[in-house]
């Protein structure tokens, strides 16, 4: 039985021009001054993000001090290097490019699959959960997929793009579904099905690498665990501790569940396409009952941890104050100034890190 697995957490951020908010390309300047500050930045397909990767943690409570330390840390490296950290999953501002880092592997990417590459500035937020091996990852990811809608509409936080209410509360989640192998996954019979429907599009040339599976849930390619890429960037650390902390939540349910041999629904690709769309419009709006469901369901397993009291209350705040981006609407709505949205994006990114 599935008890108490550790979680990690990745989170990408936009970096911009403090002056004008237009996204800046100096992921390896502010990259060097983390370095300085004992924090390893990750580059990001586009020059204007970086990523921190937390650390595995066993506890809410040390994934949230790491959490707020490396926000901390990224904004202050950041600043450093002339530029401004956002937690935001779409540039607000008109953005004039996206230079594509310097790096091989991303020129490669660049080159075959063209605009959608060149019109990326994307971020989100990936979460680790261990598993015992790469098959109970795949069956975890089976029992996750009809949730994966309530984790966007929870998280989402790109409201506002390109100078303008897209009237979508994720709109990152439209531009990233354009990847042939991103969105929710299809339901695999067992890890053999699982690889060989990764090899076809190998070698249909619709990735590049296993790198490139991109689906919103799947078996890490780099660590022993499942990991959810489902969600926006959130707007706040305590919104990621929702978020993560729910996931985990989830993961240790599908275990048990997989243990005892439970059935569970295997939603078609087309209610999956239908619920993510009414997530991506909606957000909060059109999912608080599911994520009130979700929360019911996986109560014995937060409180195995200790974390229904954080979840609690972390959802309440989120329901009063709304996500990241009801706060870019409320924004924008006041002069319909994407200055506004950029401050309290920012304000937002660093809310409770210090």
């Amino acid at each position: 039985m599935a008890t108490h697995p550790t979680f990690g957490v990745e989170e990408e951020f936009l970096l911009v021009d403090p002056d004008t908010g237009e996204p800046a390309p100096r992921n390896r300047a502010v990259a060097e001054q983390a370095e300085k500050r004992d924090v390893e930045l990750q580059l990001e397909l586009t020059s204007c993000q970086v990523e921190t990767t937390s650390s595995v943690a066993s506890s809410s409570a040390d994934l949230r001090s790491e959490l707020a330390r490396l926000r901390r840390v990224a904004a202050e490296s950041a600043a450093a290097a002339g530029a401004r950290l956002l937690a935001v999953s779409l540039p607000p501002t008109v953005p004039h490019e996206f230079p594509i880092t310097d790096k091989p592997r991303y020129q490669a990417i660049a080159e075959r699959f063209g605009m959608i590459a060149h019109e990326q500035g994307i971020s989100g937020c990936h979460v680790h959960v261990a598993v015992p091996d790469r098959a109970t990852a795949v069956r975890v990811s089976n029992r996750l997929r009809p949730w994966l809608p309530c984790l966007l509409a929870l998280s989402a936080n790109s409201a506002i793009y390109r100078g303008a209410d897209t009237g979508y509360a994720s709109w990152r989640s439209v531009l990233w579904a354009r990847w042939p192998s991103a969105g929710p996954p299809p339901h695999f019979d067992s890890l053999d099905d699982y690889d060989g429907c990764v090899q076809m599009m190998l070698d249909a040339g619709a990735m590049l690498d296993d790198g490139m599976v991109y689906w919103d849930v799947r078996p890490s390619a780099n660590y022993p665990t499942v990991e959810v890429r489902v969600a926006d960037v959130p707007a706040t650390v305590g919104d990621t501790m929702l978020l993560a902390t729910l996931i985990r939540a989830l993961v240790t349910t599908a275990l048990d569940e997989d243990d005892r041999g439970e059935p569970f629904d295997v939603p078609t690709a087309h209610v999956l396409r239908a619920a993510y769309w009414r997530a991506a419009r909606y957000g909060l709006d059109g999912a608080t009952p599911q994520l009130e469901e979700l929360i019911d369901r996986v109560t014995p397993a937060l409180r195995a941890v200790g974390d229904e009291a954080l979840v609690s209350s972390e959802f309440e705040r989120v329901l009063a104050e709304g996500n990241g981006a009801a706060r870019q609407q409320r924004a924008w709505a006041r002069r319909n100034d994407v200055g506004d949205v950029i401050e309290d994006v920012a304000a937002a990114t660093l809310s409770g890190v210090h």
